[in-house]
Order: structure tokens, then sequence, then C-alpha cells
């Protein structure tokens, strides 16, 4: 009975947010709670970010909770229920490394199928257009690296074997196109992101789902998270330094892309 009442008045609240709010918030705050309440490992997964690859966007020890059905197919009735959709250019999204996939990133997708790509001076042309990335892309380096910055190029530092198949297969007047099932990802961190650059495209059938919350934010070393098993020195510094490591103000942080258009 407890548990109705306090249903019933979550939906009360969604209805009242429902009269102030625009749509699309809405619904992200719809799904959010639905999945919190209802949600098993086969709706959402929980994620650490283990790197500084999407800093500033996700920081080291940001804890998110990653939403499994977002890009699910549609069922005949589950299409009506959930927004499934497609990944699109500026969506974050979480994947198996495609080189390695007992491993997990989190990337930014800035391709999908049919899209071309270039990288003049560490500026991103998408399909002949100078992209602004100012609300999201962090820079951090200030000189220009010859294939980092320049891409596609000659690689001045060893790729993996899918990036030279992308170089030497998917590359049409000096710029990279993405094959179709196939997404080109890089890191917000731009100047220091192990992506697309160097291990090739992100095959649609190895992504997870989206971040959708970062439900806890604690300041560990790379050290600590990297690990699939957490280690006594990471569990000795959070009861020593929960309350004064912990991001309080990043805690319950809903997640957004940035929509690229074409």
């Amino acid at each position: 009975m407890i548990k109705a009442l306090a249903r019933v008045k979550w939906i009360s609240e969604i209805s009242k947010i429902a009269k102030t709010e625009p749509r699309g918030t809405v619904a992200e705050w719809t799904v959010t709670i639905l999945l919190l309440l209802f949600g098993t490992t086969t709706l959402v997964q929980a994620f650490v970010i283990p790197t500084g690859s999407m800093e500033d966007t996700l920081l080291i020890g940001d804890h998110l909770l990653v939403d499994k059905l977002a890009y699910a197919p549609a069922g005949p009735v589950s299409k009506y229920l959930l927004p499934y959709e497609a990944p699109k250019r500026g969506d974050i999204i979480v994947f198996r490394y495609p080189v390695d996939i007992r491993q997990t990133f989190v990337k930014r997708v800035m391709g999908v199928p049919g899209d071309h790509l270039r990288l003049v001076d560490k500026i991103v042309f998408l399909n002949g257009r100078k992209l602004n990335e100012a609300p999201y892309v962090y820079h951090k380096t200030s000189y220009i690296d010859s294939y980092r910055d320049n891409f596609p190029g000659e690689p001045n530092a060893h790729i993996a074997e899918p990036a030279q198949v992308m170089l030497e297969k998917n590359v049409v007047n000096g710029e990279v196109v993405v094959p179709p099932g196939n997404y080109f990802a890089m890191g917000d961190n731009r100047d220091s992101s192990w992506d697309s650059r160097y291990w090739g495209f992100v095959p649609r059938g190895n992504i997870i789902g989206k971040p959708l919350i970062i439900y806890w934010s604690y300041d560990a070393p790379t050290e600590q998270l990297a690990s699939q098993n957490i280690g006594i020195d990471h569990i000795l510094d959070i009861l020593q330094n929960f309350f004064v490591k912990t991001r309080w103000r990043r805690t319950f942080k809903l997640i957004h892309g940035y929509p690229i258009q074409n």
C-alpha cells in the first residue's frame, strides 16, 4: 500500500512538471524515474568513468546509470511506451571497445553512417561544414599533433588494426566516410582521448546504451577505478574520505547529449 501511494505521488509530481517544463525534459525525467523505480540489469547498467577522455563533461570517478533501452530495437507494443531511437550525432554512448569487447568505453558520437569527417588543426569538419564544439569540447594542449589534430593523415603513433583498415578503405578525398552500421566516436577531452581516430569505428551491435544520470561522483584516481575489481585501497579511501571526496554538486545530475546538425 505504501509503495502504491509512493508511485501515485511520483505520477502526480510528473504531471506538475509537465505543465511547466518542455516536452523533452518531461520525457527524460519520466524515463529516469521509471528506470530508477523498476530498473534491473536488463534496463540499466552501472558504469564508472575511469579516465579523463570525456572531461570536463564526465569526470574520473563519475558513477553513471546507463539506459540500455534507449537504442534497443522497438517492438510492436514497446515502441509506443518507450522513446527508442537510433544513435545520433552528439549523443554520449557507452559501448564495448571494438578491439576488446571485455572493456567498456564512453565517448560522443561524432559521425553516423554516411557522414564524412576530417579534422584540421583540431577543428572538426562534418560533411564539409565546420562544427562549433565549444559547448562540450576541451583542448588541454596548445600544440598541433600531425595525426591527432589533422585527421585522417599518416599515423605518428601506434593505432589498432581496425583503425588501419579504416584509413585504407574508408578515406575518400581526405575525409573518413562512416560505413553502414557503424559510428565514429571521440572524447570531449579531444587532445587526450583514445577514440575512433586510433581504433576505428564503433559497430552498432557494440553500443550498450546512453548515460542517463550521475548517481554518485567520487574524486578517485584512474589507478583505483580502471580495474574491474575494486581494490582494497579504493575501499579504504572511500571509508576514510567519503564526505570530503564526494562531488555533491554532481550527484543526480542528468547527462545530456548535444545535437550536432548535419
